[in-house]
C-alpha cells in the first residue's frame, strides 16, 4: 500500500467534496418555493426550473448524510436546506395514481405542480431515502413511519401486483428481472435498517436476501458476463434487451453486495461481488484505447441500441471508485487498489471543472467535453458527492490503520 499516494488521493477527494457541496449550496436552492434547482449550467446559472423528484430526494438524502456523519458539514445552512427540500417533497411529490395508490411524480413545476409520472418505482425509492435520512437528523418519527409505509407500497408493487404502477401488460411483452429493481430495494433495506435495532432489521431481513438472489441471477454466460436484464426464470432474454451490459450499474451492484456480505460475514458473496460484479464489468467496460468506462455494451459485440453507448459518463466512474476502494479495504489485494488508481487518474483528469467547481457529466468516447452543464434531469447532487464522501471515509479508515 502506497501511503503517500493514498494520502494524496484523500486530499484531492476531500477538496473536490468541499467544492461540490459549495457549488450546490450556492446555486441550487429555491428560496421562494422550496426544493432545489437541478438544471444548472457550467457557471451555476439555472437554465430550466423544472424539479425532478429523483434529484430532490437524492439531494435531501445527501445533505442529511453529510450533516449527520461528517463534522465539517454540520452546518445550519445544510440542515435547513435539507428540511426545506423535505418539506417540498412531502407537500408536492406524492400524487394519487390510477389505482388510487399513492405514486410520486417524476417531474414538478417550480411551484410543485406535477408534470409527469413514471410507471416505475424509482421516484418513490428516492422519496423513501430522503424521508428516512431526514428523520434521523430531525428525530421526526412520523417521517420515518412515512418512509416505511411507502416502502411497503413498493414491495407490494414489486413482489405482489405491479398494476398500480400503471403499466399495462401487453401481449408481446413479458416480465423481466431488471437489475435496477432489486439493487434499489437492497439499497433501501440497508438505508432503513442502519442503526434501527433488531425489530426493523428482522422486518427487512427476508427482503434483503431476496434482493441479493435477484441480483445474482444477472450473472450469465457461464459466469463470464453480467447482463442488465434477465427473465424471471433466471435465463438470458432474446434480442438486444437480453444482450445489454451496463458496466457502471454492475459495479454499483458490486459494492451494494459487498456491503451486504460484510454485514452477514458471507465470504462467498464477497468473492462473487468482486470477481463477477467488479472485475468482469471492468474488463469488458474499460476503453483500452481512450481510457474510461463505456456507458453501455452489447455482450456479443453488436452496437447497443442506446446511441450514447460509447460516451464516458460521470456516474459509472463514481461507482467504480467506490467499488474498487471498498473491495481493496476489505481484501487488501493490490490489484484492486491498482484498479482504483487507474479509474481515479482518468476521472480526476477529465470530469472536474477547475474553474467553476463541480463536475461535468458527459464526455465523448475520446474524453472530450460533450455537454457542459453541471446538473440536468438525471445529474444532480448525488453521484459525485456520494462517491467522494464514501471514498474519503474509506481512505480515512485505511490510513488510520495503515500499520
Amino acid at each position: 500500500m502506497s501511503v503517500v499516494r493514498l494520502e494524496e488521493s484523500r486530499e484531492r477527494i476531500r477538496t473536490e467534496l468541499d467544492n461540490t457541496v459549495n457549488f450546490w449550496l450556492k446555486y441550487s436552492h429555491d428560496t421562494v418555493h422550496g426544493g432545489f434547482f437541478t438544471c444548472i449550467g457550467r457557471d451555476g446559472k439555472v437554465y430550466d426550473e423544472l424539479k425532478y423528484v429523483w434529484l430532490q430526494g437524492r439531494q435531501v438524502w445527501m445533505y442529511c448524510r453529510l450533516y449527520r456523519t461528517m463534522d465539517r458539514f454540520r452546518k445550519p445552512e445544510i440542515l435547513e436546506a435539507a428540511k426545506a427540500g423535505g418539506a417540498f417533497l412531502r407537500k408536492f411529490a406524492r400524487v394519487s395514481g390510477s389505482s388510487g395508490q399513492w405514486k410520486c411524480a417524476f417531474c414538478l413545476t417550480r411551484d410543485g405542480k406535477a408534470v409527469k409520472i413514471q410507471r416505475t418505482i424509482f421516484s418513490e425509492c428516492f422519496y423513501i431515502m430522503a424521508m428516512d435520512e431526514l428523520s434521523r437528523v430531525t428525530d421526526d418519527k412520523d417521517m420515518q413511519l412515512e418512509a416505511e409505509q411507502m416502502m411497503e407500497q413498493i414491495i407490494y408493487w414489486v413482489r405482489v401486483d405491479s398494476s398500480g404502477l400503471g403499466r399495462p401488460q401487453l401481449p408481446g411483452d413479458f416480465p423481466v428481472n431488471s437489475m435496477a429493481v432489486p439493487m434499489m430495494l437492497l439499497c433501501l433495506v440497508q438505508q432503513l435498517t442502519e442503526g434501527r435495532g433488531q425489530e426493523v432489521f428482522q422486518k427487512y431481513r427476508e427482503l434483503g436476501s431476496w434482493c441479493v438472489q435477484q441480483i445474482l441471477q444477472h450473472i450469465q454466460r457461464d459466469g463470464t458476463a453480467i447482463l442488465e436484464n434477465v427473465s424471471l426464470d433466471k435465463t438470458e432474454l432474446p434480442g438486444c434487451q437480453g444482450r445489454l451490459q451496463n458496466p457502471g450499474h454492475a459495479l454499483e451492484a458490486g459494492w451494494f453486495l459487498l456491503q451486504y456480505s460484510t454485514e452477514w460475514g458471507d465470504e462467498e458473496l464477497q468473492r462473487t461481488a468482486i470477481d463477477k460484479f467488479m472485475e468482469l464489468p471492468y474488463q469488458c467496460g474499460w476503453d483500452k484505447e481512450h481510457g474510461g468506462l463505456f456507458y453501455f455494451l452489447d455482450v456479443d459485440g453488436h452496437c447497443p441500441t442506446q446511441l450514447e453507448w460509447s460516451m464516458k459518463l460521470w456516474w459509472p466512474h463514481c461507482e467504480a471508485l467506490i467499488a474498487f476502494l471498498m473491495a481493496y479495504s476489505q481484501t487488501k489485494k493490490p490489484e484492486l487498489l491498482d484498479r482504483f488508481f487507474q479509474v481515479f487518474e482518468y476521472t480526476f483528469s477529465h470530469f472536474p471543472d477547475a474553474k467553476n467547481g463541480e463536475w461535468f457529466g458527459y464526455l465523448t468516447q475520446e474524453g472530450k467535453l460533450a455537454l457542459d452543464f453541471k446538473g440536468g434531469p438525471f445529474k444532480g447532487f448525488f453521484h459525485v458527492p456520494r462517491c467522494l464522501y464514501m471514498c474519503e471515509r474509506i481512505l480515512d479508515d485505511l490510513l488510520a490503520n495503515k500499520d
